[in-house]
């Protein structure tokens, strides 16, 4: 008989989190069991457990961006190369499923990120589902999902320093169009946005300011690639006056907003230059109105703003790529201020909303 799942299962909004045991899936033709080595907590998972995210089929298995060692395999898994996958591959995988590559935004405007059919692991699928969440010491790897494999001298650890903050920031960096030589500020000093300040240091920006809080987040950021830092005890005026004095008066060529708080929505067009982009990636519940002017903020600056939601497989497979090829350049791992086992699972949550940790990872 397979032995039983043990998992961290968010009953409810506000509710504690329990410790459980699941059964072992019947593995058809085309899935596979992760055994899982590291599932990181974010900022998406103190938003479902204060019941912020809709849609979500509570009881759920938190965790939607994990790694582990492929425990078992039903049938012929292959990568993106046509390379089979085999049993003990460290691989992780595109937490996004079921997207159908059948419907408008699919096939037209190709965003897949807004496909209606979309599930996401740890998020959409709840545990009548199955154990399809990374706060477990098994996953279920469904048929259709998207795998990866790490490369040799790629540690996995790297990765989920970065997790879901990594490769939203690959998505960021992308539709800012970050390019040699620009000036990047980013808002938000969390995962999200110190990953966007490394990759964009990384694209050859200069300089890179980060613009957010604790202390402690703001001196990592420093080490991943941002050139200056300002706190929030700065007044706003004050952090524009700070930018436009980097960079000859202007603003910076590429904003990117990872806070969260719809207050860095304003903030963010008013350090752009004339002409300059406005990448909105930290808007991802609703945190309210704020109070902006489309004439000077935006038409008169011909601010080119532009959201950005979720990631799709490219954005996994070139975070990897980075790290493969730049991962030693930064110190990724140095994210990860706090290991939990996944029975403290409710401990590594509550670090996560007070901001005593970069990166939480759960390790079952």
């Amino acid at each position: 008989m397979p032995p039983a799942i043990r998992a961290a299962v968010m009953p409810a909004p506000h509710a504690p989190i329990e410790l459980r045991e699941l059964p072992w899936p019947e593995l058809t033709p085309g899935s596979a069991m992760i055994r899982t080595r590291f599932s990181e907590v974010c900022g998406t998972d103190v938003h479902l457990h204060h019941g912020k995210l809709s849609g979500v089929p509570y009881p759920i298995i938190p965790g939607h961006v994990s790694v582990g060692e492929l425990a078992a395999i039903r049938g012929t898994m292959r990568d993106v190369d046509g390379v089979a996958f085999k049993e003990g591959d460290m691989v992780t995988f595109l937490d996004v499923h079921e997207t159908c590559g059948q419907c408008h935004a699919c096939l037209v405007t190709k965003q897949t990120t807004r496909c209606p059919s979309r599930k996401v692991y740890g998020i959409t699928y709840g545990v009548a589902d199955g154990p399809l969440g990374g706060w477990a010491d098994h996953i279920w790897m469904k048929p259709g999902i998207k795998l990866l494999r790490f490369p040799k001298g790629v540690d996995p650890a790297l990765f989920i320093a970065g997790g879901c903050g990594l490769v939203t920031s690959v998505h960021a960096v992308e539709r800012g169009e970050v390019r040699l030589g620009q000036s990047v500020a980013v808002l938000g000093a969390g995962p999200v946005g110190i990953a966007a300040a490394a990759l964009a240091r990384l694209s050859g920006a200069h300089p890179v300011v980060v613009i957010g809080d604790p202390v402690p987040r703001l001196e990592f950021a420093k080490t991943m690639g941002a050139t200056h830092v300002i706190g929030l005890g700065v007044a706003p005026a004050d952090r524009a006056a700070e930018v436009r004095a980097l960079t000859g008066g202007r603003g910076v060529d590429v904003v990117i907003e990872a806070a969260g708080d719809p207050r860095a929505v304003t903030q963010a067009l008013d350090l752009a230059r004339d002409g300059g982009k406005v990448v909105i990636a930290g808007q991802y519940t609703d945190g309210g109105d704020v109070p902006l002017n489309p004439h000077w903020q935006i038409n008169r600056k011909h601010v080119d703003l532009r959201g950005c939601w979720g990631c799709d497989f490219s954005h996994f497979h070139r975070a990897v790529a980075v790290l493969a090829e730049q991962g030693k350049a930064l110190p990724w791992s140095g994210a990860i201020s706090g290991r939990y086992r996944l029975d403290q699972a409710a401990e590594a949550l509550a670090a996560v909303e007070r901001r005593d940790v970069i990166k939480a990872v759960i390790e079952p």
